[in-house]
């Protein structure tokens, strides 16, 4: 299987990344470093992390070349709005250490300021014309919150983020992201988000699952392996979160077997319907009202 994908505008990425969303920021480099040297060629982060920095330390740590790694951050809904995104871009290149970056998403689609969403979009599609960034992409958009932007823009997303795991598929985004050729990249690809904040929930453990579990030992692999491959073999994007050095090496490891269609399926037969994190379409305005550091 190939380990790379091909955006809608032919940019290529690698297919599994290292996320470092809730990555303490004193732990955030040594597990970047610790990834790019494991073979790791694709991180993303976010303003909003508070950890841009350090992962643009941890690359210069790990003596990867920046033109092997492919780097993604998104835009805080604060920094929504023509000048203020442009300037967004100009925050995070700072911050990583980078002259470009790879792709640029928006964070969430903020539906009752959408204004202000175009108005950013428009200006990541300044950004793309003017070659700062490779490519340009959403963040948890849902089927109509990307028929409206589209109506509005001119470059289709390249790549849609959003909350994807076994217990939680989304039919309905992946459908519409295929429509337009738009990547599904995974954030929480191993699903069970009980972690997330704010959000105290019973969802499954879905390292615990005995269809996930029976599934890893058939293959001996963890139960986060077979959904990592599950995503691989689905074609789309994963971005798993870790900085144990054990951990990132594991998820790492799922290029040497290959799940059967029965498998994939009984995997896809999981889904719940049920969210574990925020839902798109709300707005907390406490986070709009968030501003994104300078440095």
């Amino acid at each position: 299987m190939d380990t790379t994908l091909t955006l809608n505008n032919g940019v290529q990425m690698p297919a599994l990344g290292l996320g470092v969303f809730q990555s303490p920021p004193d732990e955030t480099a040594a597990a970047v470093r610790r990834a790019l040297e494991v073979g790791y060629r694709l991180i993303d982060t976010a303003a909003i992390y508070g950890n841009e920095r350090q992962v643009g330390e941890g690359l210069r740590a790990s003596g990867v070349d920046r033109d092997e790694v492919f780097l993604e951050t998104k835009v805080w809904v604060s920094d929504y709005g023509t000048e203020q995104t442009l300037h967004a871009w100009e925050k995070a290149v700072r911050k990583l250490g980078v002259d470009h970056l790879d792709l640029l998403i928006l964070h969430t689609p903020a539906p009752t300021r959408f204004e202000r969403t175009v108005e950013a979009y428009r200006s990541l599609q300044t950004l793309l014309e003017q070659g700062k960034v490779r490519a340009i992409g959403v963040s948890n958009f849902m089927p109509h919150h990307l028929a409206d932007l589209m109506a509005q823009t001119d470059v289709p997303p390249a790549l849609n983020q959003v909350e994807l795991h076994p217990f939680f598929t989304q039919p309905a985004v992946q459908q519409a992201d295929a429509q337009h050729d738009i990547l599904d990249q995974a954030w929480s690809p191993i699903g069970g988000i009980t972690f997330y904040p704010g959000y105290d929930n019973d969802l499954t453990n879905a390292l615990e699952d005995h269809t996930v579990v029976g599934i890893g030992r058939k293959h001996g692999k963890s139960a986060a392996q077979v959904m990592l491959r599950w995503h691989l073999q689905r074609g789309r994007s994963a971005i798993p979160k870790s900085v144990n050095p054990g951990r990132i090496a594991e998820n790492f490891d799922v290029f040497d077997f290959e799940l059967t269609d029965a498998e994939l399926d009984a995997l896809d037969a999981l889904d719940t319907g049920r969210r574990g994190g925020p839902d798109p379409d709300g707005d907390r305005a406490e986070l709009f009202d968030r501003p994104i550091p300078e440095a």
